[in-house]
């Protein structure tokens, strides 16, 4: 076994390797405990606005719908089920998000989901120069550009976190 520090590669950066996407990975020590977001966005040193977190949820018409909002802010179904054009909007049990997405809690990507799924990220993403999102494995980020992101997962931007938190 080397112990080289070699970042392994996840699905998520084999797909922006093939559609020629650039980004950075970013490494963070994990411990057992779940981190929040929050605190992941402090350990890399970037605020919290910069590191998006990824919802996975479950429409009444649509089925899965992933969300992308800032560590800091609280997805808000209402909006999600409108933009995603459901009724109703509820988070996935987090004994099945494995089995729908290919990855685990505190490691879930947008990109390289099982299956292609709607995907939303909230709308300021777009002010940011990159953001930081899950890599697909606990501990690893993606630095990427936020329209980037939104091409390689085929998402809208919308309106989809409560502003007054």
């Amino acid at each position: 076994m080397s112990h080289h520090k070699k970042i392994a590669k996840t699905n998520a950066s084999r797909i922006l390797d093939q559609q020629k996407i650039n980004y950075e990975l970013r490494q963070i020590p994990i411990h057992e405990e779940h981190m929040d977001a929050s605190e992941i966005a402090d350990m890399l040193h970037v605020p919290p606005e910069k590191l998006y977190k990824t919802l996975v949820t479950e429409g009444d018409k649509t089925g899965i719908v992933v969300a992308c909002i800032p560590a800091n802010k609280e997805l808000d179904l209402k909006l999600l089920a409108k933009v995603s054009g459901n009724k109703k909007v509820e988070m996935l049990p987090m004994k099945d998000l494995e089995k729908v997405t290919g990855y685990i809690r505190g490691g879930c990507s947008p990109i390289g989901i099982k299956k292609h799924f709607p995907t939303f990220i909230a709308d300021d993403a777009k002010n940011q120069e990159q953001l930081l999102i899950s890599a697909g494995k606990r501990g690893l980020q993606l630095a990427i550009a936020p329209m980037d992101l939104v091409q390689v997962t085929s998402a809208n931007l919308e309106d989809i976190y409560n502003t007054r938190v």
